[in-house]
């Protein structure tokens, strides 16, 4: 059981409940805290004291004073008119995330909603109901409004939901699961969708896959060396010390232990005297990959327990304060900086493809064919591989140097951390595809080398990949071992094995 108190949610407690289906419940100190920031605001909405959203208009509309009998149409009237999101729906797993980080945020206290609306989050995450929530419209400032409107939506028992992989109409689900929608109050529709979840639940499901893949692409890169005949001492422990970088390090650490046992690698002057970059330079490129992650999973952790919403009660001082948490700029710096990462990460792969493929570079089979001319082997693998890399160049152009002013020019600066959290997600999935194809080869290299000289690691890898993608012994249909292959790598089991210099994860 997870236990909500908007302060230390970690990402791997988001791990347990989206993808374990762990259950989750709100600390109960924490109903305290959020029952007396409500009776604050409650006394100052009595008091007739101005504040934005709750009783004034919003955005432009902040000067428009809502008479005291129209408070909680307003809050109605905020949801229906704010839900103009458009494209194909978010994932289950990024909606449900969406969900567990809102009802996080509201948890603090700040938000001045009932606990009851935060209990009634946290029912449609154990129940495992995931909104239907349109993938484009949000401008990442003020927060993620239009995603977070259809979530709202579904609270009033309105708009769709996913349930059971069904796609619902949200009155139908709530009957399956005896559940009666919500009357949202003063200032409570303006607390659910005034924040950077959208951004930040995306963000989490890619660091989430990205990390997974990232010790993916080391073991395949592995193989592909001894397919290649790479030259081992490129990994030397020591020559990585005196560089200095962590991560770095790290990867050529976990490289030397995947290749241990090997009678595939080389040593200096064996066959040649320096592999090319994509084989020598695999810690260097990985490790720096690895950076940009560490550093979306710096910001993230503190994005999920930030309170993002305008304005904020704080009753202690008896005041309700507007200001600007919901700027998505630190995420969508973020989820930019990933992208980086996630595009060497394809690009490399894809210049050791070309060395697995090319005869120029290589003393295989042209194109790992079985009967090169006749059939083409992995010829074409190598174009899709190309073509994904190429894609990705165009979706890391930062998202968050842009900004297009709204609401009459009331809110003239916004950070377009959606847009770069959603190119991330996208270049992932092109990326594994990528390492799908380089699996693919680098198979088929080391069975022309013999599959008894593998490592004891890449052959345990070999022989479970095997079972998803058969060896190449004619030409077919390619698309499928590569789907087949990327659904493997997306749904696979981690366990890990450890040696004295830290982890390495092998996957079931």
């Amino acid at each position: 059981m997870v236990v909500i108190t908007g302060k230390d949610l970690t990402l791997d407690d988001i791990k347990r409940v989206v993808f374990q289906r762990e259950k989750v419940k709100l600390c109960d100190k924490q109903k305290i805290k959020i029952t007396e920031n409500r009776s604050a605001l409650k006394k100052m909405i009595d008091s007739k004291k101005v504040m934005y959203g709750i009783n004034t208009g919003f955005g432009k509309f902040s000067d428009v004073i809502i008479d005291e009998k129209d408070i909680d149409d307003l809050q109605l009237n905020l949801i229906h008119s704010h839900a103009c999101g458009v494209g194909e729906p978010f994932d289950e797993n990024i909606s449900l995330t969406m969900v567990l980080l809102r009802a996080n945020a509201l948890a603090q206290g700040y938000s001045g909603v009932r606990s009851i609306l935060v209990e009634f989050l946290l029912e449609l995450v154990n129940e495992r109901i995931c909104p239907v929530i349109p993938q484009q419209g949000s401008l990442g400032a003020s927060g993620d409004l239009a995603p977070l409107s259809h979530l709202a939506l579904v609270l009033l028992g309105e708009g769709e939901v996913f349930l059971d992989g069904r796609r619902l109409v949200t009155s139908i689900a709530f009957q399956k699961k005896g559940m009666v929608p919500i009357t949202l109050k003063a200032k409570e529709g303006l607390a659910l969708i005034n924040g950077t979840q959208a951004m930040t639940a995306t963000g989490v499901i890619t660091y989430l896959e990205m990390e997974k893949l990232m010790y993916q692409s080391e073991l395949t890169a592995a193989m592909t060396f001894e397919g290649l005949n790479g030259i081992v001492d490129a990994f030397d422990e020591e020559l990585h010390d005196v560089r200095g970088h962590e991560e770095q390090i790290a990867v050529a650490s976990r490289i030397r232990l995947m290749l241990v046992d090997s009678k595939l690698t080389t040593t200096q002057g064996e066959l040649r005297v320096q592999d090319a970059y994509s084989l020598r330079c695999i810690p260097q490129v990985l490790g720096a990959c690895w950076q940009t992650l560490h550093y979306a999973k710096e910001k993230l952790t503190v994005e999920i327990n930030a309170v993002t919403d305008n304005p904020l009660v704080f009753s202690a001082r008896n005041q309700v304060i507007s200001g600007g948490n919901f700027h998505g700029q630190p995420i969508a710096f973020a989820m930019d900086f990933i992208k980086l990462g996630i595009a060497e990460l394809a690009n490399m792969a894809e210049r050791r493809i070309e060395r697995l493929v090319n005869p120029q570079l290589n003393d295989l089979p042209a194109f790992l064919s079985p009967n090169p001319g006749l059939e083409s082997g992995a010829m074409i693998m190598q174009y899709s591989a190309a073509s994904l890399v190429s894609e990705n160049k165009t979706l890391a152009h930062p998202a968050s140097v842009d900004s297009i002013p709204s609401s009459a020019n009331q809110e003239d600066h916004v950070s377009m951390g959606t847009i770069a959290a959603r190119h991330a997600l996208m270049m992932l999935q092109n990326t594994r595809r990528v390492i799908a194809i380089e699996l693919i080869c680098a198979m088929q290299a080391v069975q022309y080398r013999g599959i008894d000289k593998l490592s004891s690691m890449t052959r345990d890898y070999y022989n479970k990949a095997r079972r998803i993608v058969p060896s190449i012994t004619k030409d077919r249909i390619f698309s499928n071992d590569i789907e087949r292959l990327t659904k493997w790598l997306k749904e696979s089991e981690e366990s890990d094995v450890t040696n004295s210099k830290g982890e390495v994860k092998v996957y079931e």
